[in-house]
């Protein structure tokens, strides 16, 4: 994104002019002329007219050299970050499955009052059957978890307390037809807060602890089921299950604590052993990811004059959003290119070819076909012969031979939405009924503001691309291609070893930008956040990426609110003060997160709850916190171990007259 260089000061000749004719009866009340004939309005006018002139050259520096500075050096704003969401997808008819096609897209209303649109990455069949039970079999005895899975909060374990080979999860499918012969979508999400999510930078990929086989009843036993993926590492990762419908092989049977006949399918532990049990919070059937980013084709840029430089060409939709995978295109004559971002074809005479986008184009030669993309303001520009290829004027199409055939743009804070809230489908798609998201979206950030890459600066600067000193990797985590607001490196801190110092190990503690109290990042920003910095990284370090530890802290004071204040109101304040005051992202000294381990002190609490209008006094300067719901001393600072932030808890607070 662009560094955009403020102005000090935007009055002109104009404005000078009106501001000093509306002083004029406030200081000089017998001057009563005001029109261009009076002498005294030619010197005003004079005056204005030089001021304007040292106006326009105020507005040179200091301002504009710093972020002249900062674009010299390359360093830009990172763009807006698009969320993510699950969506769960239902047939119009119950006894007709559905396709939804990639780039199926569904909104929901934005804080903003604009609606935001997601859409589907990827597309998938939806059965009209539904999931009707779930139930577990642990090799001795059934236990029935349809309630469970359907009941917010409520966990599960999908191969008993102590799973072995045999343990299995049944998935009972209720349909007055036959069986569908489809792929059957099914999306696991497994317990939170058992520990916190852990990745490590250049570890090889981990295999499950556990293999599975997938089966479908055919009325008479157990029959093998193919499978089209399996992204939950045998039920301790959150993914997708997609199994092949056994259509009309399958039979209706009652089986275990079900007295329903249903069509059955299970997931049968084959070999393995887990240290402890893996437990489910869900798993909903049709469920799908989407990301609020629309997908935009065929847009004419404009036409190449065969000048050097030729740009910018501007997208019409911003931010670009890279690719979730990157797309490999082999052109007429050959040549492969990797599409990460936007997919832009230049037609020079001889067809349709797509070029490269770059980062830079001086490493490129003069027959490179190559172009950058800033991917905040969608500005696309190509090289000079000799640091990039210039595109070939074609005659035949002199305005239209640049053309970006797709790219997906969208993101920003205003696409964190809550549950229950995408329940628009934008896109037609025939048989489908409803959809909705379960969960909350989540992931979504506004882009960088100059403020923030002005601080930035100095300490990339410092680092240099490599991750030596806690800064750096702190200043690398947070420029990862990830949702990450704030992070803290801690040296010799390995996680499998606490209280232990582990010379060479490195960990750092992510916090994305997301709402609620406690933001925890997901395996995926935690992965991304770890690629990134074992690029960076000595060979000999150590790094590891994971949440940081949030300890719960409320506030307990007894409040003498003023005579003519509202209660409620000052309650309220109070309360929005305390935790605003404490956030792990908008709260502390700077506004910037609380830090990460830092004093809790009383007298800032004093001060916060004083400040808020309608607040007389604390009554017998009666104020104290508890921790992880144990109350500390009276008027005592409240220390925090290295690393920890704050989850504020709505503060307990009686208020009174006097």
């Amino acid at each position: 994104m662009p560094l955009v260089a403020p102005n000090l000061d935007d009055r002109r000749y104009d404005d000078l002019v009106a501001q000093a004719r509306s002083l004029i009866p406030r200081y000089l009340p017998e001057w009563t002329n005001h029109n261009d004939a009076d002498p005294g309005i030619t010197l005003l006018q004079l005056f204005a007219w030089f001021t304007d002139l040292l106006v326009y050259r105020v507005n040179q520096t200091p301002e504009l050299s710093f972020v002249k500075f900062l674009q010299l050096l390359g360093i830009q704003t990172a763009p807006a970050t698009p969320a993510s969401v699950d969506l769960t997808f239902t047939t119009a008819k119950p006894t007709v499955d559905v396709v939804v096609p990639t780039g199926t897209q569904a909104s929901g209303p934005g804080a903003d009052g604009k609606p935001v649109v997601f859409e589907l990455a990827e597309g998938f069949t939806a059965i009209a059957a539904p999931l009707t039970a779930l139930q577990t079999f642990d090799g001795f005895a059934y236990r029935d978890v349809t309630t469970a899975n359907a009941t917010a909060s409520q966990l599960f374990e999908p191969l008993g307390a102590y799973p072995k080979p045999g343990a299995s999860l049944l998935l009972g499918l209720g349909t007055a037809a036959v069986c569908t012969a489809n792929p059957i979508t099914l999306m696991a999400y497994v317990a939170a807060g058992r520990g916190r999510p852990v990745a490590q930078c250049g570890a090889a990929k981990v295999p499950p602890p556990a293999t599975f086989a997938y089966e479908y009843f055919d009325g008479v036993g157990w029959q093998p089921l193919g499978v089209e993926r399996d992204e939950t590492a045998a039920f301790t990762a959150s993914g997708r299950l997609v199994l092949f419908g056994p259509g009309v092989k399958a039979a209706k049977a009652t089986l275990g604590q079900v007295g329903t006949p249903l069509y059955w399918l299970r997931v049968r532990m084959l070999t393995g052993a887990y240290e402890r049990g893996p437990q489910l919070d869900r798993l909903a059937i049709n469920t799908v990811p989407a990301t609020a980013a629309v997908t935009v084709r065929d847009e004419v840029l404009g036409g190449s004059n065969g000048l050097a430089n030729q740009g910018p060409f501007t997208l019409s939709k911003t931010p670009v959003v890279p690719l979730d995978r990157p797309l490999t295109v082999r052109n007429a004559d050959g040549s492969v290119v990797t599409v990460t971002g936007l997919r832009l074809e230049v037609d020079e005479g001889s067809g349709w070819r797509v070029w490269q986008q770059t980062d830079d184009l001086g490493v490129h030669g003069p027959d490179d076909l190559v172009y950058t993309l800033d991917p905040a303001t969608g500005e696309v520009r190509f090289g000079d012969g000799r640091r990039g290829a210039i595109p070939t004027a074609n005659p035949a199409a002199p305005m239209t031979n640049i053309v970006a055939r797709s790219w997906r743009a969208g993101g920003g804070g205003r696409t964190n939405l809550g549950a229950a809230t995408v329940t628009t489908l934008v896109t037609a798609v025939p048989g489908l009924g409803k959809v909705t998201n379960a969960l909350a979206s989540a992931g979504g950030a506004d882009g960088e503001t100059v403020d923030a890459a002005k601080l930035r600066a100095p300490a990339e600067l410092k680092a240099k691309g490599r991750a030596v000193t806690a800064d750096d990797f702190e200043l690398l985590a947070r420029t990862a291609p990830a949702n990450v607001a704030r992070a803290c490196a801690l040296p010799l801190v390995h996680p499998s070893f606490p209280g232990i110092e582990v010379p060479g190990a490195v960990t750092v503690l992510v916090v994305p930008n997301a709402p609620g109290a406690s933001p925890t990042p997901v395996p995926s920003t935690l992965a991304a956040v770890c690629a990134w910095l074992d690029a960076h990284r000595l060979i000999t370090t150590e790094v590891f990426a994971t949440a940081t530890r949030y300890r719960d802290v409320r506030v307990v004071a007894d409040l003498v609110i003023a005579p003519d204040a509202d209660l409620a109101t000052v309650r309220r304040g109070v309360a929005d003060a305390l935790t605003g005051w404490l956030h792990p992202l908008t709260g502390g000294p700077t506004g910037q997160g609380w830090p990460f381990g830092g004093t809790v002190f009383s007298s800032d609490l004093f001060r916060v709850v004083l400040t808020v209008p309608g607040v007389q006094r604390i009554r017998d300067n009666q104020l104290t916190v508890e921790l992880d719901e144990e109350r500390q001393p009276y008027c005592r600072d409240v220390e925090l171990d290295r690393g920890d932030l704050i989850r504020p808890l709505d503060p307990a607070l009686t208020v009174a007259y006097a």
